[in-house]
């Protein structure tokens, strides 16, 4: 018997939302429509399919004898927290546009800070960005370099040599925008050429067109099976033509404003899963609030564990 399928563009609105999930029931109903809408159980043990419901809503596999949840192998899995408040968190997220700090996500949802941050935490564990994403066509490149505000601190604790490209006190990032398509981040430890060109490899299709900076970085590019054009940044000169990295520019912007400004302080341990959120809110900007809540939760259904928030590669 197929399960009642609710669809999450049913969702446009934090109102709307908290009207229909009331208690810990309704989200689970809910969560079992999402995941097996035809009303075939799956074991997320062992896979056996047309597992059968219990009286008590869990259910049970007929082969490995194992009982499970509707949570197990969803992010909310051994959760203590209510399914009311993650399903809010969610939408929350999902629907700011620079993002939500976890003090303030703690006062919407009456949670700890401490809980909150590992709400947020586990939620940007799925905006990990895919090694299979391909660019092509027109592909602006550039690096940013997040942290090392020296200007506010104190003249005793200020590090010399720290402008520009230097990495004493900053964490590089790299990143590349299609023109009218998408982006692609990672965070770097270093900015070598041979690394930023190898990125550009993996994630940049042969025979496109490549628009960077005048750093001496990319100068292989030349040779390579891309065709590269320049912009003297050094010169002041920021168009040529269609010359200029004025996409991946304003991302770094958003980023830069994001983190700036909601969240103050990045480390650089956990500083992709930012750019991640980043990219994911870069991604989604044309797509509304039940559209970018709806692919969240979609990603939401897998398994993702205490382990997987605390320790990052």
């Amino acid at each position: 018997m197929a399960t009642n399928y609710i669809g999450l563009e049913k969702f446009d609105s934090l109102i709307s939302l908290v009207s229909y999930f009331k208690d810990n029931k309704t989200c689970k109903d809910f969560l079992v429509g999402q995941r097996w809408s035809d009303g075939d159980y799956i074991c997320p043990y062992c896979g056996q399919h047309h597992c059968y419901r219990r009286a008590d809503g869990n259910f049970r596999c007929p082969n490995c004898l194992k009982n499970f949840s509707v949570l197990v192998g969803t992010i909310f899995e051994n959760t203590k927290i209510s399914l009311v408040k993650w399903f809010m968190a969610m939408y929350l997220i999902s629907s700011h546009k620079k993002g939500i700090s976890s003090h303030q996500l703690a006062r919407d949802l009456s949670v700890t800070q401490k809980t909150a941050w590992y709400i947020l935490h586990k939620v940007r564990t799925l905006f990990g960005q895919g090694n299979d994403v391909e660019l092509a066509d027109n592909v602006e490149c550039d690096e940013a370099y997040i942290g090392g505000q020296e200007k506010y601190k104190h003249a005793s604790k200020k590090t010399e040599g720290t402008q520009g490209r230097s990495l004493k006190t900053k964490t590089p990032v790299f990143g590349m925008a299609q023109r009218e398509g998408k982006i692609v981040a990672k965070k770097t430890s270093n900015v070598q050429g041979k690394t930023l060109c190898g990125i550009i490899n993996q994630f940049v299709k042969a025979g496109s067109r490549i628009f960077t900076d005048e750093y001496i970085g990319y100068n292989t590019l030349v040779e390579s099976e891309y065709t590269h054009s320049v912009v003297n940044h050094g010169a002041k000169q920021f168009v040529d033509g269609d010359s200029h990295t004025n996409t991946i520019e304003g991302f770094w912007s958003q980023l830069k404003r994001s983190i700036f400004g909601i969240y103050h302080f990045v480390s650089a341990k956990y500083l992709q899963r930012y750019v991640d959120e980043a990219v994911f809110r870069y991604n989604t900007c044309k797509q509304d609030e039940s559209d970018r809540f709806k692919k969240m939760f979609l990603k939401s259904i897998g398994i993702v564990r205490y382990d997987d928030v605390i320790n990052v590669a």
